[in-house]
């Protein structure tokens, strides 16, 4: 084997341990088929179309969070998603995502859409950093939210830009926030998440925008007009 053959044989070789680290499996049970959401779920969204959002959502968060080699995020090979008879809507643990059948069964409207912003959120929940625990749950929520919301899939009945009574109430208020901040320094979100990968403290805000984020919750209330 020639000096050239054995260079292009190691660039083979690591391109595909390159694969095999970005690889993420994704699996789907159904177990409320006995009930009407189950079999919503399966006649309006189906299991292709669910693992094809799980992918893609992936790929999306990878790309706010700007995560761009496996050294830069969590290390998860699987995540399994279940359709549950279930109150709520969905949560996620364990790289597991359990979405509830009853929450599909009411849902009105579009609901393989609905869907698709509830697995971008959870799928969040999976990838994100939270402050090794410390990250207030309303941050942890909104963060989820801002992606969804990033991902064009922000539902009419969240509440709108401007409205909230503080920074970390959490999902729509947060998320609303969160795309404030970043509009003062893009890649705001993605650099919070890494920080948040050890640890957690609201001067992160102050490291990153130059200001207490009760400063700028003002500032961005202010902006709206201080709406409710």
């Amino acid at each position: 084997m020639t000096m050239m053959h054995v260079l292009w044989f190691l660039v083979f070789v690591a391109a595909a341990m390159q694969g095999r680290t970005e690889a993420v499996e994704y699996s789907f049970t159904n177990n409320a088929l006995s009930t009407p959401g189950g079999v919503r779920f399966r006649d309006e969204i189906g299991e292709e179309y669910a693992k094809q959002t799980l992918d893609s959502a992936t790929q999306f968060i990878w790309g706010i969070f700007q995560q761009n080699a496996p050294a830069d995020r969590k290390n998860v090979e699987k995540v399994s998603l279940f359709v549950d008879d279930i109150d709520g809507a969905a949560y996620t643990i364990n790289n597991e995502i359990h979405v509830s059948a009853r929450y599909v069964n009411g849902y009105s409207g579009d609901v393989r859409i609905e869907i698709t912003g509830v697995l971008y959120h959870e799928m969040v929940h999976v990838w994100q950093w939270n402050g090794n625990g410390e990250g207030p749950s309303g941050l942890i929520e909104g963060i989820a939210d801002y992606v969804r919301l990033k991902a064009n899939y922000a539902p009419s009945h969240w509440r709108k830009a401007g409205e909230g009574t503080k920074w970390d109430q959490g999902y729509d208020v947060t998320a609303h926030f969160l795309d404030y901040c970043e509009s003062l320094r893009s890649g705001f979100v993605a650099q919070l998440n890494q920080k948040m990968r050890t640890a957690y403290n609201d001067q992160f805000f102050v490291d990153l925008l130059g200001e207490s984020v009760d400063q700028l919750w003002k500032e961005y209330k202010d902006k709206y007009g201080n709406l409710p």
